[in-house]
């Protein structure tokens, strides 16, 4: 009986950490997905906040793909993730990245322009 309960208890640690792993490595992802190159926007009012949603709305609009601008919109304005963004529009997610590394290359063409 103690056998047991030492056994269970290994079992219910090991399952323990490695569903902790597996969140941690979510928002990882998450985090990494949902930061425009690393760069996360600074909002100093509300204000400044609504100018920078206009602008970069309209630069997504600019876009020249409606796939990649969908994507890019889901992802930065929706903070969805490529697996999320994948999964509704019946992707893959490394398709998903293609298309947000190509849009963003596209948006940094449009800006250095």
């Amino acid at each position: 009986m103690k056998e047991q309960q030492t056994a269970y208890e290994q079992y219910r640690r090991e399952v323990y950490r490695i569903a902790w792993r597996v969140q941690y490595k979510a928002k990882v992802v998450k985090r990494r997905e949902c930061s425009f190159n690393g760069i996360e926007p600074a909002t100093t009012s509300f204000a400044s906040s609504s100018d920078n949603k206009i602008v970069i709305r309209q630069m997504i609009n600019a876009l020249p793909s409606s796939t990649g601008r969908t994507i890019i919109y889901k992802i930065y304005m929706q903070d969805k993730t490529e697996r999320e963004v994948a999964l509704e529009l019946n992707m893959s997610q490394q398709g998903v990245n293609k298309w947000k590394r190509k849009m963003i290359q596209e948006l940094s063409r449009m800006m250095s322009s």
